[in-house]
């Protein structure tokens, strides 16, 4: 039987939708440093995938990725958002579609 070798931080089910595939996969627990390790690669990895597909299945995956990395960081997704809508109200957001192309000093 042919064995495929990776490295790399998967959902949960992952492994139980590959052995109802009639497969045998081996995981293992990683520590703290080591999860958080590798979802910050993970990171890299759905805005790579999103960035080429640009598609909205990717940006779900993305946001899936962040809000992992905000648990395993120890904030809350309410700590995120009261911090992306205090930046929003006093820097703004992206609406206004603005393209900053010089500063006259």
């Amino acid at each position: 039987m042919p064995t495929k070798s990776y490295h790399k931080l998967v959902r949960d089910r992952i492994p139980e939708i590959i052995e109802a595939d009639g497969k045998t996969c081996v995981c293992e627990t990683l520590s703290d440093e080591d999860y958080i390790s590798l979802l910050d690669q993970k990171l890299n990895e759905e805005l790579d995938e999103y960035q080429e597909s640009k598609s909205l299945e990717e940006l779900a995956d993305l946001l899936e990725v962040i809000q992992a990395v905000v648990k395993a960081r120890g904030w809350t997704v309410e700590d995120l958002e009261r911090v992306r809508a205090d930046k929003a109200t006093k820097r703004g957001g992206f609406a206004k579609k603005n393209l900053l192309k010089e500063v006259l000093e």
